[in-house]
């Protein structure tokens, strides 16, 4: 094979190596975007950005001295920004806090520094910055589908989630991690699939060196996930015992990428773990804040929904307990009064788990005056997770690639709100999945009514790419 440039009749000819240099080999690689994601980005992100304006989301309310400005990370923030570290979660100082985890109040105190606190420049940054990772989960949202349902469904999805105006509600309402949790959750769901695929050159070194860099590229990034938002680790056995399978079965070696994916996992997460050790001398891994969760849904007034009226925030009797007792204390109060009452009424709480799994789905009932018996207003949310529920069961049946991986997600990241409470902004971390699924089936559906004879054969068999 020719190693250099060669003329030939006064044309330049570049031959092809049959090796790649070694700084290509060593990164995973996806085929370069579709060009309609030249438009499709600038055009998303373009729209979030007029909405913010047009309707006025960086008017955020300024009642309970801003609190709705993000909330108990906005609270942090602040400290930050005033120089008080990250502390002091509501009303007054506190103190040091691990109420919430460290990555988005740290984005938000940096805007605080640079455009003021609670100023209408900062929250028009913050919803930008929001807008700005919907926009970019477009792209592991078409990667994912292009892996597993093809070039058609990939397309479509990308389009469905960056043409979306609900998508967008988040995007430029929620002063959160809404957006930024579910990008690094597509993007861990795109290296699963990225370390478990299939391919007949798997031990050459090439496909090794980059085996290396995807087991460390989803370490980093489920640890990045964790500091944002410490929920997305409840996907994680089962995602890293679905990888572990996969290449189980095509004869991979997988305990050295599990040993140096856990390695680059610890190392990112230790700096904040260390600092919590270090300002309440004991252990708290990423957050404290489950007891007060817990009670927020548990109680004697439990119905399976948020029982808002027992936060600090709202509650001064609650905030005086959290001011006298200390964070950790009155987080431990909190669970105690939780689990107790757990223990003393199972079949009460048994009922409640139910209807909170119902409404993780349904989305949460908003009081009304009506007398009709059906709440239409979540219909169109509670179609959505059908069809999506829909999409999973059939991508198993038709042994999709990654289907089982689809149907974990869906099963274990909402474990926990069935057991604390749900909120529709917990569903959208796991919406770019959604997506694909539900794209999935309604291409399926058109495939069945366009080709009646093609009910054993998928989409990409009839339309190939």
């Amino acid at each position: 094979m020719e190693m250099f440039p060669q003329e030939h009749s006064g044309k330049l000819v570049i031959p092809i190596t049959s090796r790649p240099p070694d700084t290509l080999r060593a990164m995973p690689t996806w085929p370069p975007l579709p060009r309609f994601f030249l438009w499709l980005l600038p055009l998303s992100f373009a729209l979030q950005v007029a909405a913010i304006g047009l309707l006025h989301q960086y008017r955020v309310r300024p009642g309970n001295d801003n609190f709705e400005f993000g909330w108990e990370m906005g609270r942090v923030a602040q400290s930050i920004a005033q120089g008080h570290g990250f502390s002091s979660p509501y009303e007054g100082h506190t103190g040091p806090t691990a109420w919430e985890p460290p990555l988005y109040p740290y984005l938000m105190a940096r805007v605080f520094k640079l455009f003021g606190i609670y100023t209408h420049g900062s929250a028009w940054v913050l919803l930008s910055i929001n807008s700005l990772f919907a926009t970019l989960t477009c792209i592991p949202i078409y990667r994912i589908a292009q892996r597993t349902f093809g070039e058609r469904v990939a397309a479509w999805s990308a389009y469905a989630w960056g043409l979306n105006p609900y998508i967008w509600y988040w995007s430029i309402h929620w002063i959160w991690d809404t957006t930024f949790t579910p990008l690094v959750l597509a993007w861990i769901f795109l290296l699963a699939l990225e370390l478990a695929r299939v391919s007949p050159d798997a031990l050459v070194r090439g496909r090794r060196d980059a085996d290396t860099s995807a087991w460390i590229l989803f370490g980093a990034l489920y640890a990045i996930g964790a500091l944002a938002n410490p929920t997305t680790l409840a996907f994680l056995p089962f995602c890293g015992l679905w990888i572990w399978r996969q290449r189980f079965r095509q004869a991979l070696p997988s305990l050295s990428g599990v040993a140096l994916s856990s390695l680059v996992f610890f190392a990112v997460l230790s700096p904040w773990v260390v600092r919590n050790y270090e300002v309440f001398h004991r252990f708290v891994f990423l957050r404290d804040d489950f007891g007060l969760q817990l009670r927020l849904g548990n109680g004697p007034y439990a119905d399976g929904m948020l029982m808002a009226y027992l936060q600090p925030n709202l509650n001064k009797l609650e905030l005086e307990r959290f001011q006298d007792l200390g964070e950790l204390a009155y987080a431990e109060s909190c669970k105690r009064q939780a689990f107790d009452w757990i223990h003393a009424h199972p079949e009460r709480f048994a009922v409640i788990s139910l209807k909170r799994f119902f409404y993780y789905w349904n989305g949460v009932p908003r009081e009304t005056s009506s007398v009709a018996p059906v709440d239409f207003r979540t219909s169109a949310f509670l179609a959505t997770s059908v069809l999506a529920i829909w999409g999973a069961i059939r991508a198993v049946r038709q042994k999709r690639s990654g289907a089982w991986l689809f149907a974990g997600l869906m099963i274990f990241y909402p474990a926990i709100y069935y057991f604390v409470y749900p909120h529709a902004r917990y569903r959208h971390p796991i919406e770019p999945e959604l997506t694909i699924l539900i794209v999935f089936l309604l291409s399926e559906v058109r495939l069945r009514t366009t080709f009646p004879e093609s009910r054993t054969r998928t989409a990409e068999q009839i339309y190939p790419v």
